[in-house]
This record gives C-alpha cells, sequence and structure tokens, in this order.
C-alpha cells in the first residue's frame, strides 16, 4: 500500500473514498470496513455512526486500531466484500 493510504489521520481521510486506511476511532461514514487487525468486515450502517445513538463501541488498545474502508453500502454481500478487500490488498478472515 501506499504511504497516502496508511497514513490514517483525520487530515487524509475522505470520506466516501474506498480503500482508505482509517483509525477505527475516526469511522465516521457509514459503510462496510474491513478490521486491518483481524481480517473481520465491519459492517456500519447510518445508525452506527448518528450521534446518540445505542450501541457505541469504544475499541482501547496501546497500539492504534485500523480498518480500510471497502464499501458505502454496510449490508454488502459477504462475496462482494472479499473481491473488495481483495481489489485493496487486505486480507479477510470471515
Amino acid at each position: 500500500m501506499s504511504s497516502t493510504t496508511t497514513q490514517g489521520t483525520k487530515d487524509s481521510y475522505k470520506e466516501g473514498q474506498m480503500g482508505t486506511v482509517v483509525p477505527f476511532e475516526q469511522i465516521n461514514d457509514c459503510g462496510s470496513y474491513i478490521c486491518n487487525w483481524s481480517g473481520h468486515l465491519l459492517r456500519v450502517p447510518e445508525d452506527g455512526i448518528a450521534p446518540g445513538r445505542s450501541p457505541l463501541i469504544n475499541m482501547f488498545g496501546c497500539d492504534p486500531l485500523f480498518v480500510t474502508k471497502i464499501s458505502s453500502n454496510p449490508y454488502i454481500t459477504v462475496t462482494k466484500a472479499r473481491l473488495l478487500a481483495a481489489n485493496c490488498d487486505v486480507n479477510v478472515n470471515f
């Protein structure tokens, strides 16, 4: 991956851009993401990013946890999610 997609800073994150790597806590756009640390599919619906909605997920650790956005559709099929992840050179575990 290029250094521009792995920076993960808020400044380099553009909403809707597929293949963008961003820290987990900076997800602010609904869609489908791949967890870079585990390869799991993360589906973030509109309710998941609305302020004051439940459940709110906070993940804490000493290392930053990055995700890669593969689609703006949080309900993408598993087969298509695997293909899009392969296009972004992201390992999957689902």
